[in-house]
C-alpha cells in the first residue's frame, strides 16, 4: 500500500475513527502524538507579553565526563535523547556535552541520576 493511499484513507475517516487510530498507533509503537505539542507551545511567543507571569525553571544537563563505563553512558544517552548510537557516541566523546536543554527540575534530576549511575559526571545549569 502506497503512502498516498494511506493518506487518502485517513482523509476519508471520521474524527472519532481517526482518534481511535491515533490511540492504536500510540499503543502499538509506544509513541505519543502529544509529545510534539509542548515543543510547539514552548516556541510560540506569549501573546499577552505578561512580564509578571512566573517562568518555569528549566535546566540544561551537561556531561562533564563519560567516566570509565562509556558504553553504559552512551546507552543511557540514547534512552534519554532518542538519538542514534553514532550521535550518542559523538556526545560522549565531545566533553563537555549538552545532553538535554530546557528540562524541568524533576526531569533534569532524573537524567542526572541515570547518567551518574552509568558512571558519567553530570552538571545541571
Amino acid at each position: 500500500m502506497a503512502n498516498q493511499d494511506i493518506l487518502q484513507q485517513i482523509e476519508e475517516m471520521s474524527v472519532k475513527d481517526l482518534a481511535e487510530l491515533v490511540e492504536m498507533i500510540e499503543e502499538r509503537f509506544g509513541v505519543s502524538a502529544a509529545m510534539a505539542a509542548p515543543v510547539a507551545v514552548a516556541v510560540a511567543p506569549s501573546a499577552g507579553g505578561d512580564a509578571a507571569a512566573p517562568k518555569a525553571e528549566t535546566y540544561k544537563v551537561i556531561m562533564k565526563s563519560a567516566g570509565q563505563k562509556k558504553i553504559q553512558v552512551i546507552k543511557e544517552i540514547k534512552d534519554i535523547t532518542g538519538l542514534g548510537l553514532k550521535e550518542c557516541k559523538e556526545l560522549a566523546d565531545k566533553i563537555p556535552a549538552t545532553i538535554k536543554e530546557n528540562v524541568g527540575p524533576d526531569e533534569a534530576t532524573s537524567i542526572k541520576e541515570k547518567l551518574e549511575a552509568a558512571g558519567a559526571e553530570i552538571a545541571l545549569e
